[in-house]
């Protein structure tokens, strides 16, 4: 038997729109799952809903379960979090989570979900792929004990990366980012907090994901000498300058790109699979709650992401709950 759904789609760049979908019965090797949760990636999904991906990384850019194309109409999300009503035994009734879109039921190949752990609230596993780009990240970044880190930019992913590193044994780690409030959320995450300004330097390591030039210009100037920026910034259509004169080539500094989209290198033999699962386990620190600063209902998403596009609502995660009926 056939179901209905309905699913936020961005209709052209600026406006969204919740359409009518069809969900067909799922095959043998499907699951049918009504959404429980979902999550607003802030940086990523206001540049898709501000038509800001550039033309050269259309294919790049595309979500796993992506329809349409950009700059629109295209259905685009990929922190789902949602309940097992059809499928294998295995998964039936489970939560799990799964990088599909904002939409209220869909069937997707078994292989696509990932169970929740039992000591992981819905509320929280929406944060699973954020914190799987930071797992990502860190498998790039390599930091050893003892070293001075600084994460520059108090986003969604730079809090997911220094919430990770407060694991760490020996390190000293700074969030860095130009709005004092998130000194609060650092205090929750168990790191030190500075302005740009009044940042530490000397810094062994450093991870970028402000996505501003002025971000990535402090923290060459935040290395000691050798020291490495992981860039995570996602500039989307924006050309960005950088320093390279001065003391970059005297100190041997180095910038390095890290991206979800391939698992690091750092780490053969590892699958998306194995970095997914990692990161929900992860999510039984309660502490990771502090990602999460606001919730709205999927009927009010067309109103929603234009506020949080324009700043009007300041967010890390914004988590989209559904109705118990799908």
């Amino acid at each position: 038997m056939n179901h209905t759904g309905r699913a936020f789609w961005v209709d052209a760049p600026g406006r969204g729109v919740i359409r009518d979908v069809e969900v067909p019965a799922p095959e043998a090797d499907e699951v049918l799952v009504r959404a429980l949760y979902s999550g607003v990636s802030r940086g990523t999904e206001t540049l898709v809903f501000r038509g800001g991906v550039p033309a050269s990384q259309h294919t790049a850019m595309r979500a796993p379960f992506q329809e349409g194309d950009f700059p629109g109409p295209v259905k685009y999300g990929y922190l789902s979090v949602g309940v097992v009503e059809e499928g294998p035994a295995p998964l039936a009734g489970r939560t799990v989570f799964c990088l599909f879109p904002h939409q209220t039921r869909y069937v997707v190949p078994a292989s696509a979900v990932t169970p929740v752990p039992d000591g992981v609230p819905a509320e929280r596993a929406v944060l699973a792929g954020t914190v799987e780009t930071a797992v990502n990240a860190l498998w790039d970044a390599a930091p050893l004990l003892g070293d001075r880190i600084a994460v520059v930019g108090g986003g969604m992913v730079g809090c997911s990366v220094a919430a990770l590193l407060a694991r760490f044994p020996g390190v000293r780690v700074q969030l860095v980012d130009a709005d004092p409030s998130r000194a609060g959320i650092a205090g929750k995450l168990g790191v030190g907090f500075a302005t740009p300004r009044d940042a530490l330097g000397d810094c062994d390591l450093v991870v970028h994901a402000s996505a501003t030039e002025q971000g990535l210009a402090r923290c060459l100037e935040l290395l000691a000498a050798e020291g490495t920026v992981i860039e995570l910034s996602w500039y989307g259509d924006r050309a960005v300058s950088l320093p390279l004169g001065e003391a970059f080539h005297s100190r041997r500094l180095t910038v390095r790109s890290s991206q979800v989209g391939t698992v690091s290198p750092a780490r053969p033999g590892r699958t998306y699979a194995d970095r997914l699962a990692l990161a929900l386990d992860l999510l039984a620190d309660p502490a990771l709650d502090a990602l999460v600063t606001g919730e709205s209902a999927f009927e009010d998403l067309p109103d929603v992401l234009p506020r949080l596009a324009s700043g009007e609502i300041p967010a890390l995660c914004h988590r989209i709950r559904y109705g118990t009926g799908g």
